[in-house]
C-alpha cells in the first residue's frame, strides 16, 4: 500500500541455523568417554549377572556362602579385566588383525591371551586375598594353582577373543562411517628413454640417465558408506597419526588412510606439507596463525578454525614461505 494508509510492511528476519556436523564429527569429542562408559557398563552388568547365577548354583548344590562372596569374586575379576583393556587396545594396535596380517599377527595374540590370563588370575586372586584378610577370613583356591590356571584360561581366552573382536569390529564401523581413503593407482611408467645414439663417445656416454621425477598423487579415493568420491591432495589441511592410520582433515571432515605419517608424507609435496609434531603435519597454505606458547611450543590456528599442536622441535619448518598468510 502507499504512504499514509496506516499500514506498515512487516519486517522479516531470517536466522540461519548453524550447519549440522556429520555424526563422526559430533562423536569425536566424546569418543573416549563413550568407550570407557561402554566397557564399564558392560563389565558391571556381567559382574552382577554372574554373581546372581553363581550364588544360585552354589546354594542349589548345598554349599552355603554369604551373598557378598560371589559379588566379591566377580567384581575382583571384572576390575582386573577393566584395567587390562587399555593394554589389549595397545597390543591390538601394535599387531592389528586384518586379512593381510592375520597369518603373522595371530600367533602374537595367542601369546597375548596367555599373558592376559596369567595377569588376570594373579590380579583377581591378590584382590580376593586382600579383601578376605581385611574381614578376618581366608580365601582358598578350589585346587592346585596350575589346575586353576587351566580352568581360567579356557574362560579367559574366550574373553580375550571377544574383546579383540569387539575392537576390530568397532574400528571397522568407524572406518565405514568416517570414510577410508587410499591412493589412486599410479599411472604406468613410460618406457625408458635410450641413453643416446650408439656412436656417442666420451664421458657423457657413460653417465647414468637422470632419475625420473617423483610422482605424487594429486587425488585420493575415499570410500564412505558404500559411496566413493575423490579428494584433492591440495585440499588436505592437516594430518594426524592415529595408530596404524593417518587421519586426513579435509574441509572439516576426517578420512583415514592406512599408512604411517612418515610414509604418507613422502607422497605429498614437501614444499607444502611439513611435519610440525610427532603426530601432526600441516598444509602450509592452510595455516592462518601461529600462536607461540611459553613452553617453546606453538599452537597453529588453521583457516578452517581448527587448531594443531606444534612442538618446538619442528618450529623451523614453519619458516618456509607461506606458513602463515
Amino acid at each position: 500500500m502507499g504512504p499514509g494508509t496506516g499500514f506498515a510492511r512487516p519486517a522479516y528476519t531470517c536466522a540461519m541455523s548453524p550447519p549440522t556436523l556429520p555424526w563422526p564429527e559430533r562423536y569425536r569429542p566424546v569418543r573416549r568417554s563413550a568407550e570407557v562408559a561402554f566397557w564399564a557398563i558392560l563389565l558391571l552388568v556381567q559382574a552382577a549377572f554372574n554373581s546372581v547365577v553363581t550364588l544360585i548354583d552354589l546354594r542349589s548344590a548345598g554349599r552355603p556362602v554369604a551373598a557378598w562372596e560371589p559379588a566379591l569374586w566377580e567384581l575382583s575379576s571384572v576390575l582386573v579385566v577393566g584395567l587390562l583393556i587399555p593394554a589389549i587396545v595397545a597390543f591390538e594396535r601394535r599387531f592389528p588383525l586384518h586379512w593381510d596380517t592375520l597369518r603373522h599377527h595371530l600367533p602374537w595374540h595367542l601369546v597375548g591371551s596367555v599373558a592376559y590370563c596369567s595377569i588376570h588370575l594373579a590380579g583377581m586372586m591378590a584382590l580376593r586375598h586382600l579383601a578376605y584378610s581385611s574381614m578376618g577370613a581366608e580365601y582358598r583356591l578350589s585346587g592346585p594353582w596350575w589346575a586353576q590356571w587351566g580352568y581360567e584360561y579356557l574362560k579367559d581366552v574366550r574373553t580375550y577373543a571377544l574383546i579383540v573382536s569387539s575392537l576390530v569390529g568397532y574400528r571397522f564401523l568407524l572406518l565405514r562411517l568416517q570414510g577410508e581413503a587410499r591412493v589412486l593407482d599410479r599411472p604406468e611408467e613410460s618406457p625408458a628413454t635410450p641413453a643416446g645414439p650408439p656412436c656417442a663417445t666420451g664421458p657423457a656416454a657413460h653417465e647414468p640417465p637422470p632419475p625420473p621425477p617423483t610422482s605424487r598423487p594429486e587425488r585420493f579415493l575415499v570410500r564412505k558408506l558404500r559411496r566413493e568420491f575423490l579428494i584433492a591432495a591440495s585440499d588436505i589441511a592437516w594430518l594426524q597419526a592415529e595408530a596404524n592410520y593417518v587421519g586426513l582433515h579435509v574441509n572439516g571432515h576426517d578420512y583415514l588412510v592406512r599408512s604411517t605419517l612418515a610414509d604418507f608424507l613422502t607422497q605429498l609435496d614437501p614444499a607444502r606439507f611439513v611435519r610440525v609434531h610427532r603426530s601432526y603435519a600441516v598444509n602450509l597454505d592452510a595455516v592462518a596463525e601461529i600462536e607461540p606458547l611459553d613452553s617453546g611450543d606453538a599452537r597453529l590456528r588453521m583457516k578452517d578454525g581448527s587448531t594443531v599442536p606444534c612442538s618446538r622441535r619442528y618450529r623451523s619448518a614453519l619458516a618456509q614461505p607461506g606458513a602463515a598468510n
